[in-house]
């Protein structure tokens, strides 16, 4: 009962996509990052009250605890929720663009590390089998009988 009261319930959504678990938890999460944001000079009085102490927290403590919970339940609305929604909505571009960004970085980090270790496609090294092939090139002999490449064979 305690968690509907928080959250509410939203009988006209403002906006009718429906969000997935891990979104909706975004979404809160959003929502309480904005609630501890306009009370956060109730939420620091507490914490530099409580800060050191153990059990005698709680009576040394009321004034600041009450005055902080009295700041959360204030702001702990349907609005709110609502304000956090819109929020999460407009900063999904901005998720899907970094998203694009961290692919890209990962595919160029992923080509880099086949060329240094000399993988094929598959992922497999191929390794002295190149080295042989471009011996082979260097060693060739042209149409003309001379060799191109290789190590100098003179006197």
């Amino acid at each position: 009962m305690a968690d509907r009261v928080i959250v509410g319930t939203n009988t006209l959504p403002s906006n009718p996509t429906p969000l997935s678990a891990p979104q909706e938890q975004q979404v809160r999460d959003l929502y309480y990052k904005n609630v501890r944001a306009k009370c956060a000079a109730e939420i620091e009085t507490f914490a530099a009250c409580a800060l050191g102490r153990t059990f005698t927290m709680i009576y040394a403590c009321r004034a600041p605890r009450l005055a902080m919970n009295a700041c959360m339940l204030q702001y702990q609305n349907q609005g709110e929720l609502d304000a956090a929604r819109r929020e999460w909505f407009q900063l999904a571009g901005e998720r899907k663009r970094a998203r694009e960004e961290h692919a890209a970085k990962l595919e160029d980090a992923r080509s880099k590390h086949k060329e240094w270790w000399n993988l094929d496609e598959g992922g497999r090294l191929v390794g002295r089998k190149a080295e042989f092939g471009e011996r082979r090139e260097e060693d060739r002999v042209d149409e003309r009988g001379v060799r191109r490449g290789g190590v100098w064979g003179g006197t």
